[in-house]
């Protein structure tokens, strides 16, 4: 199978775990039956938002959506027997370093669940633990390799939390970094983990405030052949401005083909149905046309 995908993609994402259940539910450590019960439900919710969105004119084509499989196994296959597009995740939640959530288990998970993507989440700096990045580097060739020997797809979102000393080489600034600092980090990062057979169809990239920095971000995911290869815009949970902003810069860059945005779209609406002030298919419908909306901002209308 050739490397990369053809877009659009546009996915809501909740495959929110560890910070999911503490932040709506206050539950911390592991969660008893009747508490995954009630996460699940509110993962629920999210999934009806999306199939309102499919029904109202999203194009299903390129509509999808990342769950998870601890809380939202059913939501799974459900959209997996609709022909839906469908991402899953496999690392370990709330970790700094990447390891498979069921262990070597991982790849019987992915068979039983046979989703459109398989999606890891990986914190790497190129000038942070040298030694981390190795160890995580080599895990995720095993899973790259496994997954394109059998004609998986492969989603990979990249996080590059900066260093103390890059931080204070800004005056500690978060958004210098993201700004100044961040965007060259990434290009680098994607380009070690390439070099260490890492191989993904598809980059999560995160927001990125100039596109000339998709441009060259864009173009490090293509390179040596690599022509098909895709970058999708993350949200970070940001305010509707900052991924608005993100998205504009991100649309009709070579090589970007769409979005995947969870908590601006959902957080809202989603905690007001699991406090009581809002019913369950107000949340719905919100949920709906804050993902179709983001939709209509990249596609330029």
């Amino acid at each position: 199978m050739e490397l990369g995908y053809d877009g659009p993609l546009y996915i809501l994402a909740f495959d929110h775990r560890g910070s999911f259940q503490k932040k709506f539910f206050g539950v911390t450590g592991e969660p008893t039956a009747k508490d995954v019960e009630r996460i699940s439900d509110a993962k629920h919710v999210i999934f009806e938002g999306f199939l309102r969105a499919v029904d109202e004119g999203a194009d299903r084509t390129s509509a999808g959506l990342l769950v998870d499989e601890q809380f939202g196994a059913a939501i799974a296959r459900q959209a997996k027997a609709d022909g839906l597009i469908l991402a899953m995740p496999v690392e370990k939640s709330g970790q700094d370093e990447f390891d498979f959530e069921y262990g070597d288990e991982y790849g019987k998970h992915i068979e039983e669940f046979d989703p459109t993507f398989t999606k890891v989440l990986v914190r790497y700096n190129p000038a942070a633990d040298g030694a981390m990045n190795e160890r995580q580097a080599k895990r995720l060739r095993e899973l790259s390799d496994w997954l394109h020997e059998r004609g998986r797809k492969f989603l990979f979102e990249l996080l590059v939390p900066a260093t103390e000393g890059q931080l204070g080489s800004v005056g500690g600034d978060a958004d210098r970094f993201d700004k100044e600092i961040r965007p060259d980090l990434m290009r680098a990062a994607i380009a070690e983990l390439q070099q260490s057979g890492v191989e993904p169809d598809v980059w999560k990239i995160e927001g990125l405030d100039r596109r000339e920095d998709c441009e060259a971000i864009a173009a490090q995911t293509r390179v040596g052949g690599r022509d098909k290869v895709a970058c999708v815009v993350l949200g970070r949970g940001a305010d509707d401005a900052a991924v608005d902003h993100w998205l504009r810069q991100g649309a009709g860059v070579p090589g970007y083909i769409g979005f995947a945005i969870g908590r601006t779209i959902w957080w809202n609406p989603l905690k007001e149905f699991v406090d009581g002030t809002a019913p369950r298919e107000d949340a719905a419908a919100r949920i709906s046309a804050n993902y179709r909306r983001f939709i209509d901002v990249y596609e330029g209308r």
